[in-house]
């Protein structure tokens, strides 16, 4: 009767015949997404959408659970000129059971170094750097039977990952996708990422209604077209998803309206709100430096201004890679306005700032 040796006991093997060694030190020579000490994905393709938009199709290695719920985010991470370079990105894939990819779907933008380089630049076969999804912008479980999806530009990618799942499960189950009114906005009709899928979802579903709106040639979205667009938008639960200025109108259309708790918003920007704090002398203890900053600057900031070889990655609180022990004080998150200052708690600097003095362990 054969048996099988469990992983984790290979691995214990390993330890004790490379050390001083880690086992992923060489496993990662046979593979290199074979490693537990950080998570990596391999580039398995690039699909271009439009002429500035690509998906990469990613195969993740040890430690990846294919457990995302569709809308959310994971973080990725990619060398650039010798420098790993940190972004969020929304998986535009459905979460598959058995599953051995993730999609991301990317736009280029002018003054994104990252972003340009993953459409253009980014070549199967590449390994990157994973952190696991994140992010409270999903479709629910069971969906509502009535919803509404507000999107512009590439606000289409985590909303396309819903479209996909209820396109999926009714396909599965034979039944019909809930009822979904779909609007669209983008500068041209060669610039809709997923476009024609979309039609064709359209097509197979009676309850999904598309709309489309081409800014340059038809102006921007009024929020008054509502009542036009979707009657009863006010009995639906809203997604909106897209560039800043149309979620402030939309968000402060539905405050208007009483329906503020009926709307789910995604930004693809971090919104920092760093005013009315209160700042202070910080100190990095190891290094002997210190600098005074107010509660708007954040700590990574502080010690780069400082000159303190501050460790970061996303500068977007998705990575970690920022994280230093507190070993005195009180900071504050900057995106929510929390405070809290437990000695020796590990805090992500790119997003928190002094309230008070306060010391950092590097």
């Amino acid at each position: 009767m054969s048996t099988t040796v469990p992983w984790h006991r290979v691995r214990e093997l390993g330890s004790k015949l490379t050390t001083p060694l880690h086992p992923d030190d060489y496993l990662r020579l046979v593979n290199p997404l074979w490693t537990a000490r950080e998570l990596r994905g391999r580039v398995e393709k690039v699909v271009p959408e439009t002429d500035d938009a690509a998906t990469l199709v990613i195969r993740p290695g040890w430690g990846w659970q294919y457990r995302h719920r569709p809308g959310q985010y994971v973080g990725i991470g990619v060398q650039v000129d010798g420098k790993f370079q940190w972004r969020s990105y929304s998986v535009s894939s459905p979460p598959e059971r058995s599953g051995r990819t993730i999609a991301i779907t990317v736009r280029a933008m002018p003054e994104g170094l990252l972003s340009a380089h993953l459409v253009q630049g980014l070549a199967p076969g590449t390994i990157v750097r994973l952190a696991l999804p994140e992010g409270d912008f999903v479709l629910p479980d069971p969906p509502p039977p009535r919803m509404l999806f507000l999107v512009g530009g590439s606000g289409i990618t985590p909303v396309m990952a819903m479209l996909r799942t209820l396109d999926r499960r009714a396909g599965e189950n034979g039944r019909a996708m809930p009822d979904v009114v779909l609007h669209y906005s983008s500068p041209t009709p060669d610039r809709m990422i997923f476009r024609d899928e979309l039609h064709a979802m359209a097509e197979r579903h009676d309850g999904l209604a598309l709309h489309e709106l081409h800014t340059d040639l038809d102006g921007m979205l009024d929020l008054a077209d509502l009542d036009r667009i979707c009657p009863d938008w006010r009995e639906r639960e809203t997604w909106a998803c897209g560039p800043g200025p149309m979620l402030d109108a939309v968000e402060a259309h539905y405050e208007e309206a009483g329906l503020a708790d009926q709307l789910h918003l995604e930004r693809f920007s971090l919104d920092l709100r760093g005013e009315g704090g209160e700042g202070g002398t910080i100190t990095f203890r190891n290094s002997g430096k210190s600098i005074e900053a107010d509660g708007a600057t954040t700590i990574l900031e502080a010690g780069e201004q400082a000159g303190v070889g501050m460790p970061f990655g996303c500068r977007m609180g998705i990575c970690h890679t920022c994280t230093l022990r507190l070993v005195d004080g009180t900071i504050r998150d900057l995106r929510n306005g929390d405070e809290f200052g437990q000695p020796n708690e590990p805090v992500q600097t790119c997003i928190t700032a002094a309230v008070g003095d306060c010391t950092f362990d590097i």
